[in-house]
């Protein structure tokens, strides 16, 4: 694959690090991300900005101006737009050299695995766990990751699922907490935004070690990040029927 002269400028103290080889396998990859709030803002632009070639985002809220302290793809001028819209604006702002697909729609039972299509991964940038468990159980079908992140004022948590290797999302979290309006600071959702973008990357490049068997939890108000194991639950209903691999394919 051929690299425009704009596009080596662009990428070049990253192309430093893997180079056209590893751009290449940015630029082919297709990445899925649900939510286009807190989480979906710094992982989406994070991914635009290393050259992920297609991102597909999806959302079905509109802009409110509660959601400004934090969701860093939207400013005062999108109150009242839908959030797919303004996404799509602000990615192909920050990189016209990537597809941006914006799709306003719920996800549900009923469309999550033909939302995520062929995509090579999934960014859970959600703020429930009924649709968590959803796109938990796309990535078991598809055999594709799955980058978990959750938030809650000012702590953290992210994890790398990598179906048939990993506990899935169901195995960590058997069941869902109780529905509520959180407190949020952005800050929380920057730092866990870019843990989630930071192990898309190693994923597609096939470098480094991926977030897998272990939960992060990141307290911000100590400055204090801590790792707990997580095993595969055998009697799991969502990946308990998985026959185990032996290995994490980190390449696509």
């Amino acid at each position: 694959m051929m690299f425009s002269e704009s596009e080596r400028e662009r990428y070049r103290r990253q192309m430093m690090l893997f180079g056209d080889e590893g751009q290449e396998r940015l630029k082919k990859a297709h990445i899925f991300i649900a939510g286009a709030g807190g989480l979906g803002s710094p992982v989406s632009i994070y991914l635009a900005v290393a050259g992920i070639g297609t991102i597909t985002i999806v959302d079905m809220d509109v802009v409110d101006q509660t959601n400004l302290n934090r969701q860093i793809l939207h400013c005062d001028r999108d109150i009242g737009r839908k959030k797919t819209t303004s996404a799509k604006e602000k990615l192909q702002a920050i990189n016209p050299d990537i597809t941006v697909n914006a799709i306003d729609v719920k996800i549900d039972e009923t469309n999550a695995d033909d939302l995520v299509g062929e995509a090579h991964g999934i960014v859970d940038a959600m703020d429930n766990y009924p649709t968590r468990y959803l796109l938990n159980n796309a990535a078991i079908a598809k055999g594709i990751p799955l980058f978990h992140g959750g938030i809650r004022g000012f702590y953290g948590q992210a994890t790398t699922i990598v179906p048939g290797t990993t506990p899935c999302l169901k195995c960590i979290f058997p069941k869902s907490p109780p529905k509520e309006v959180f407190p949020v600071v952005g800050v929380t959702a920057g730092f866990i935004g870019m843990v989630q973008a930071n192990e898309v990357i190693k994923f597609l490049l096939g470098i480094g070690e991926l977030l897998t068997g272990r939960l992060l939890i990141w307290d911000g108000m100590q400055a204090h990040a801590e790792e707990i194991c997580v095993e595969r639950n055998p009697a799991c209903s969502a990946c308990g029927s998985m026959v185990k691999k032996t290995t994490a394919g980190k390449k696509r």
